[in-house]
């Protein structure tokens, strides 16, 4: 007798498919059930307005809850930096897969870095594209602290799109997330990959949230099977961080835990944050490091510790968006 499909709810992009396929597969593994991909429209999908202008929080996650909660779907897959830092209570993040790529990277013309565009803008500002505050204050911070022409447009629109504009002369290049580019094969076009210390990503970045109703608790002890522990706690901390500003996932703030190790020992975590303005005037930048975490309240501490710094360094007056 054929098992009855789970099916998974995921928005229609071809970044979203992709990396809802590759869950979808892991899932059919590890259950041994067909799984279906349900596409789902959401608002930040239909949305002609940049992000920043319609808040950014929950614009791509909204849809694919009140599906779930309906029982159109049994779960689904968001990026994870997409969703609203506070967790409903009958909605559980069943897994948090290993992370993919954080970095951000450019795409741009001529296959030159960034370093290399400047010197080849004979006199003009470089003009970078991106649709994301937080990339706008770093990038311009480090352009203004190099002394680099740079001047940062405000973009929409998918992967193809953007890079598009790079690839016609639009403009001179494109800032997007390394992790979208490997899940879809094209990482092979990124002409830099923008290192953390220069740009930190934003709270999640490069990491996939799996998500069910919590009344399902066969199925969320299922997919946690798919979670990665370090993960997780890395990635809580970056969203406590974030909670802890009161700021949206549009606000100007890159976040980052890595784990530090000696040899094969992991034995620190260290979180890093940034809060700036987007011309890259002003920036908050601060770090904090210790033992890695050993629950969700633990993570949650470590990223709130490192909030009262940056609140108490002027981070809240640099924010154009504070959360509700």
């Amino acid at each position: 007798m054929t098992q009855k499909a789970l099916r998974l709810g995921t928005r229609r992009s071809m970044l979203a498919m992709a990396q809802s396929g590759q869950v979808a597969d892991a899932v059919r593994q590890l259950t041994g059930r067909p799984v279906e991909l349900v596409e789902i429209t959401t608002y930040g999908d239909t949305s002609r307005e940049h992000l920043a202008q319609i808040g950014g929080t929950g614009v791509f996650v909204t849809a694919l809850r009140d599906a779930l909660l309906r029982g159109d779907v049994d779960f689904a897959v968001h990026s994870l930096k997409d969703l609203p830092t506070a967790q409903p209570d009958d909605l559980v993040l069943a897994a948090v897969p290993v992370r993919e790529d954080p970095r951000d990277v450019l795409v741009a013309r001529d296959g030159l870095t960034l370093t290399e565009l400047a010197a080849s803008a004979e006199g003009r500002p470089v003009r970078i594209g991106t649709g994301s505050p937080r990339r706008m204050a770093q990038l311009n911070a480090y352009a203004r602290s190099h002394g680099l022409a740079v001047e940062t447009v405000p973009i929409r629109g998918n992967i193809d799109t953007r890079i598009g504009f790079a690839h016609s002369g639009e403009l001179d290049a494109v800032v997007l997330a390394a992790a979208g580019l490997n899940r879809i094969g094209r990482i092979g076009e990124v002409t830099d990959f923008l290192p953390v210390d220069t740009m930190l990503p934003a709270p999640g970045q490069g990491a996939l949230a799996i998500e069910c109703t919590a009344a399902d608790a066969a199925l969320a002890a299922a997919l946690a099977e798919l979670d990665d522990p370090y993960t997780r706690v890395a990635v809580t901390a970056e969203r406590s961080l974030l909670a802890a500003l009161e700021a949206g996932c549009s606000a100007p703030v890159g976040a980052y835990a890595d784990l530090l190790a000696d040899g094969q020992v992991v034995h620190e975590m260290r979180l890093r944050g940034v809060v700036g303005t987007t011309d890259g005037s002003t920036l908050v930048q601060l770090s904090i490091t210790g033992p890695v975490p050993a629950s969700h309240d633990e993570a949650v501490a470590l990223g709130r510790e490192l909030a009262v710094e940056m609140l108490a360094k002027g981070a809240a007056g640099l924010m154009g968006e504070r959360a509700l």
